[in-house]
């Protein structure tokens, strides 16, 4: 997002049912995995059981929390996972015993999906990683616990070919996917679920049954609305991803080299800073209006800024500093020239001469070296950026975090609200911000119900989120951060309600406040904040691949009531 005194072995026809459900699909034979070894392994009949990590296990503490220490499990044990015969075995197991169940990717889930206290069994999915070439199916096979830096790694270097997925290293591919997928390449190339072929999910029958069912693309699949769920339908709704496997649409041919998409050769990247000392309301304003305004007149997807990407990046004024991070293709015909006229776009009017970014802002540690655009590879600008981020580094950060599509830039009400909290005295802490990320492009080619992730047609989204250590320093921050988000959209009672200038929120920055009333005063449900008019359609393949709501979280499909 279990075990009969914690150490029941699976029965021989538990085991036998796994062993029938993967057959009966036709699934490419998955590597084999040695039992676990140390406290808790167990090997039940037929095939290997899963790593049992109890709360006793030195490991435990490190296998019970993620990127948020706000969320902090204590599950009956975790199962660590080789193979997707694992995953249906321990899918059977927590289904007999009526325990509840979770899935951990990469462990970013900014809410309680995974780390719940009704949860009593967390399926770990990091051992599962194989990024493979699957001939038969003309596409790359991606296992579910893979992270962005690994998927990166080895499809470039194995083959040439890319994902336009997140920026963030160590992200779960099998969570990122299924939300949508969005990076510095998706101007230019879409979501990564744009090049989704197929998913492998282990779901349970009406009857209890566990089974692993690969779902594709193709119109004639009978599966199709089970893939089409998982093109940004979030995790943990239906089942276990355990694999993925991605083919771009239009790709001829059976080299593999021709079945995905390929990224630049290089890339130029430049990051600068704006002092907050040089920046009174009249300027803060002309800077967030220049940002909107930009991506209002470049979305489309022939722009020759089409493969630009930008994140402004907002930190409350104790930090000093606002960043502006930019990159461009550098095979872009005059491409230095266009991203040094973006920079000046946003920049020059403000009459503030832009420094190096000496210091940390957004997410992003010091780039000083990149004051003035700089031509790198891609894959060494991917490492660059992914690692340059205490966010994801440091072990005891809490966080909150609230997204939003933008159509349109902000208006003056708007940028006036976050000027306000931006520069308020009662917080000061730096890792409070808000940051405007570039949309549009081919993102904004597929229609809203081509796939589960509705949000088609905006030009930058706005995530708004704190980082603080201290559990004592919750009150304080949970409150900025609410408050700023709140007034920015109270037009619409507090979100960003789809609509002329917002399009609703984004699954993968879930909103652990979105299905409160309290805070979500727009009279819109949290599902439409999510899915717009996709959701009935998600419920839908709810019923018919988990009716009897195995997998469930604080914010997940519910089955439908008639």
């Amino acid at each position: 997002m279990g075990m009969l005194n914690r150490r029941t072995m699976l029965t021989g026809t538990a085991a036998a049912v796994a062993g029938a459900a993967v057959t009966q699909t036709g699934l490419a034979p998955t590597r084999a995995a040695a039992a676990g070894t140390g406290a808790g392994a167990e090997a039940g009949a037929g095939a290997p059981a899963a790593v049992t990590v109890l709360p006793d296990d030195p490991r435990y503490a490190d296998l019970v929390v993620g990127n948020n220490t706000r969320w902090v499990g204590r599950p009956d044990s975790v199962r660590i996972v080789h193979t997707t015969e694992q995953v249906v075995q321990t899918v059977q197991e927590a289904v007999k015993a009526g325990k509840r169940l979770s899935i951990r990717g990469g462990g970013h889930c900014y809410a309680d999906f995974v780390y719940h206290p009704d949860v009593r069994i967390v399926i770990d999915m990091t051992t599962m990683d194989q990024v493979t070439y699957d001939e038969q199916r003309k596409a790359f096979c991606v296992e579910a616990g893979a992270t962005l830096l690994h998927v990166y790694e080895a499809l470039y270097k194995g083959w040439g070919v890319a994902l336009p997925g997140g920026m963030c290293y160590s992200v779960g591919v099998g969570g990122h996917i299924s939300g949508g997928g969005y990076g510095m390449l998706s101007r230019k190339q879409g979501l990564t679920i744009d090049h989704l072929y197929a998913v492998e999910v282990v779901v349970v029958n009406a009857d209890g049954t566990a089974r692993a069912v690969v779902a594709t693309r193709e119109a004639d699949d009978p599966h199709r609305d089970l893939w089409w769920a998982h093109t940004g339908g979030g995790g943990g709704n239906f089942g276990v991803i355990t694999r993925y496997w991605f083919r771009s649409p239009g790709a001829t041919g059976s080299a593999p080299a021709k079945q995905l998409m390929h990224p630049p050769k290089d890339v130029f990247v430049s990051a600068i800073s704006l002092p907050w000392s040089k920046l009174d309301k009249a300027r803060f304003t002309t800077l967030v209006k220049n940002f909107g305004t930009w991506h209002e007149k470049n979305a489309g997807p022939d722009s020759p800024y089409a493969s630009l990407c930008s994140f402004l990046m907002i930190n409350h004024k104790a930090n000093n500093s606002i960043g502006l991070l930019t990159q461009m293709d550098a095979g872009v015909p005059d491409a230095e020239k266009l991203i040094t006229a973006y920079v000046a776009s946003i920049t020059s009017a403000l009459g503030i001469k832009p420094e190096p970014l000496t210091s940390a802002v957004g997410e992003q540690g010091p780039m000083p070296d990149f004051f003035t655009p700089q031509r790198v590879p891609w894959l060494a600008s991917v490492r660059f950026l992914g690692t340059n981020n205490p966010t994801l580094t440091n072990p005891t950060l809490r966080g909150i975090h609230k997204s939003a599509y933008l159509r349109k830039g902000f208006n003056d009400a708007q940028i006036a609200s976050m000027y306000k909290h931006l520069t308020r005295t009662d917080l000061q802490n730096p890792n409070s911000m808000v940051v405007l990320l570039s949309y549009g492009g081919k993102i904004n080619t597929v229609r809203s119900g081509d796939t589960a992730s509705a949000q088609r047609d905006s030009l930058f989204k706005g995530l708004f989120q704190s980082f603080w250590p201290d559990k004592k320093q919750d009150p304080q921050n949970l409150a900025w951060t609410r408050e700023i988000y709140t007034e920015v959209f109270a037009s619409t009672g507090g979100y960003p309600v789809p609509g002329p200038a917002t399009d609703g929120c984004y699954i993968n920055y879930p909103d652990s406040d979105i299905a409160d009333p309290q805070q979500n005063k727009s009279g819109v449900p949290w599902y439409t904040l999510y899915y717009k008019d996709n959701y009935p359609r998600l419920q839908r393949v709810k019923a018919a691949y988990d009716p009897r709501n195995v997998f469930r979280h604080s914010q997940s499909i519910a089955l439908p009531t008639s």
